[in-house]
């Protein structure tokens, strides 16, 4: 299906383009998220029209993400979880566990969606986390797993 991409998005394209996905994509995230359009001849010409708008609306969350980024980049937050003898934890720390985290520590709204981790956070120490904050800004994070006290 042709879709015209109303935002750049990371790994798929960039404002104005039109790109060929398949159906389920286009219709449950892209379209209902009005990240895109049907690329039908009406919407082509429409998106023609307003696309230095849309370029000014990235530009702008782009640099609102660029400010985010130097809030939280290379900064370090304590996660305190049960763990067992030989430092594995009672499940893992969440992308959703994360994002609480820097909403309270530094009053910044990250959604979990952005929120990336290496690998899972199942054992104790430090691990590094990215956060894709907009399809040109990233930034990284470590999270330090410390025991809150460890079960017999």
């Amino acid at each position: 299906m042709k879709v015209i991409l109303l935002e750049n998005i990371k790994r798929i394209g960039s404002i104005g383009q039109i790109i060929d996905v398949r159906r389920g994509f286009a219709r449950n995230f892209l379209i209902a998220n009005k990240k895109a359009l049907y690329a039908s001849k009406e919407n082509i010409k429409e998106v023609e029209k307003i696309k230095s708008d849309l370029a000014k609306k990235d530009n702008s969350k782009k640099a609102e993400a660029q400010k985010i980024s130097d809030q939280v980049n290379k900064k370090e937050y304590q996660v305190k979880k049960l763990s067992t003898e030989n430092n594995e934890l009672y499940g893992s720390v969440k992308p959703t566990e994360i994002a609480k985290l820097i909403q309270e520590k530094d009053k910044v709204d990250i959604k979990p969606s952005m929120i990336q981790p290496v690998q899972e956070i199942k054992t104790l120490g430090k691990h590094k986390v990215k956060i894709s904050l907009h399809s040109a800004v990233d930034a990284e994070i470590i999270i330090n797993v410390k025991s809150a006290e460890s079960i017999q």
